[in-house]
């Protein structure tokens, strides 16, 4: 019978193994068509630094997660298995994917500059945008888990910020994100503070906000001033 569990256990290891790979595999041939396999191989790699970020800090937290499942031109995510117990766990497991991918894009920047290569330059560009992106304050970004330790009325600011992107820059992708986004924008309005839901997980000490606000500012600041410095170096004047 133990012998059978470790069997069982062992496949269910590998077939999360294999739906990663697999998926990612599908997101690097998908990706050549349009940029070349060098190109696609380090932008997958760098999402799937992102997504590790956010798999060690669940695991960290004690939560059970799935392994990081990728979608063509959509990204990639991890699924918890288990609810976050309060907010400091959300905006804990939130902020490391961006925090954890801003090191793999400045790594492929440093390298770029090293060895004046113009393909990592491109991949530390998009790594920086990439991450820039994921913390538009609104859920389900990963700067809406994250500001909702300040309050989830944050989600207010990040609507108009993801309608002004859409017309900056139209695409599909942008459409799926507000339409998972409407159901929060909604929460946002009509979430009450007091009610007995809100109160227990949404409450946080002042330490906590300040340590959560100045992160996620100084990230934001860092990845902007970082989008824009690459991209000045690959599209100079």
């Amino acid at each position: 019978m133990i012998k059978l569990l470790l069997a069982i256990f062992a496949a269910a290891k590998a077939g999360k193994i294999l739906t990663t790979a697999g998926t990612m595999l599908i997101s690097v041939g998908a990706y050549a068509l349009l940029y070349g396999w060098r190109y696609a191989t380090g932008l997958v790699l760098l999402i799937f630094v992102h997504e590790m970020g956010h798999f060690v800090a669940a695991r960290q937290k004690g939560l059970e997660v799935g392994a990081p499942t990728f979608i063509p031109f959509v990204g990639a995510w991890v699924a918890l298995k288990d609810t976050p117990m309060n907010v400091q766990t959300e905006a804990y497991v939130g902020l490391a994917g961006p925090l954890v991918g801003s090191v793999g894009a400045l790594l492929c920047y440093f390298l770029a500059r090293a060895y004046g290569s113009p393909l990592l330059l491109a991949l530390a560009y998009a790594g920086f945008f990439i991450n820039l992106f994921n913390l538009i304050p609104l859920s389900p970004f990963d700067g809406g888990r994250i500001t909702a330790i300040l309050s989830p009325r944050v989600w207010l600011v990040g609507a108009p910020m993801l309608l002004a992107l859409f017309l900056w820059r139209p695409s599909p992708l942008l459409v799926v994100m507000a339409i998972l986004a409407a159901p929060q924008v909604m929460k946002a309005f009509r979430y009450n503070p007091a009610a007995p839901e809100n109160a227990g997980y949404y409450a946080s000490t002042p330490e906590d906000k300040l340590v959560y606000a100045t992160m996620y500012i100084g990230l934001a600041a860092f990845l902007a001033i970082m989008s824009y410095d690459t991209k000045a170096m690959i599209e100079p004047g």
